[in-house]
Formats: structure tokens, C-alpha cells, sequence
């Protein structure tokens, strides 16, 4: 099997306010042609947004069993500590719940957590160990 992930879908309870969210933090939807989910690109990968409901149908589970999340955090490489903060700001102003406002980490980077309207954990972080290429891929030190 690759060594890569194309697509992340987050089952959401309320799909037009999930999808409401993203586009204020001013991400475009793409894919008009899929009714009941909504596609955003990212970079080389893409997020969906699905309802909870058709994600447990489609994998064969009882939603209950989806548990309330599940223990993930979504993350977002910044340049800078200067962008994690901004972004931070943007993601609030759009609706998010900070967590964890933005600080040093004890790794030597700088992080900060929000939570969507639906619950999902974010991670904006600045690491200077990682760089970050032109469309904002991420490359790992060997």
C-alpha cells in the first residue's frame, strides 16, 4: 500500500453549518457535483465533509459506534509564529472554540488548538524542524 493519504472526511452532525465554516475561514468548496457532501482541496490532499449517518452506512458500523469524535487532531503548518496567530484569530473569528490559545511548545515550536463547530480538533503550529514548500506541503527531516 502507498505511504500517503488523499482524502480526510470528518462525519459532521450538520453538514450546512460545518460546510458554513470552512468557507468563512475562506476556503473554496470543490466538486459541485456530489449532493449531501461537501469537498474542499487542500494542497495535494482534500477534506469532506459527510454526514455522520451516511459515514457509518457507508462503513458498515451503527453511527453510535463512531464514538463522539474520535482522538484526532487535524494540523496546519504555518511559516511562521507570526501566521499561527492570525490563523488562530481567523479560525475564531469564523466560529471556532480556541482551546488552547497559541503558544511555545516545549519542543521548540509554537502551537495553538481550536475546535470546529462540530467538535474537531485543529492544530495550527509552527515547527522549525519542518519545512514547508511553495503550496505549502509539508516535508519531514530525514
Amino acid at each position: 500500500m502507498d505511504q500517503r493519504i488523499s482524502l480526510i472526511t470528518l462525519g459532521v452532525r450538520d453538514l450546512n453549518r460545518a460546510r458554513a465554516f470552512y468557507e468563512r475561514l475562506g476556503w473554496k468548496r470543490a466538486f459541485f457535483g456530489a449532493e449531501g457532501v461537501a469537498f474542499f482541496q487542500t494542497g495535494g490532499m482534500a477534506l469532506a465533509l459527510y454526514p455522520r449517518r451516511d459515514l457509518a452506512k457507508d462503513a458498515g458500523v451503527e453511527e453510535a459506534n463512531l464514538g463522539e469524535r474520535a482522538a484526532v487532531t487535524l494540523a496546519l503548518n504555518m511559516r511562521s509564529k507570526e501566521e499561527v496567530d492570525a490563523s488562530m484569530a481567523e479560525a475564531e473569528a469564523a466560529g471556532a472554540r480556541i482551546t488552547m490559545p497559541a503558544r511555545e511548545a516545549f519542543w521548540g515550536g509554537y502551537i495553538g488548538h481550536f475546535a470546529d463547530p462540530e467538535g474537531f480538533l485543529w492544530e495550527i503550529a509552527w515547527n522549525p524542524a519542518f519545512r514547508l514548500t511553495e503550496d505549502g506541503s509539508v516535508v519531514l527531516p530525514d
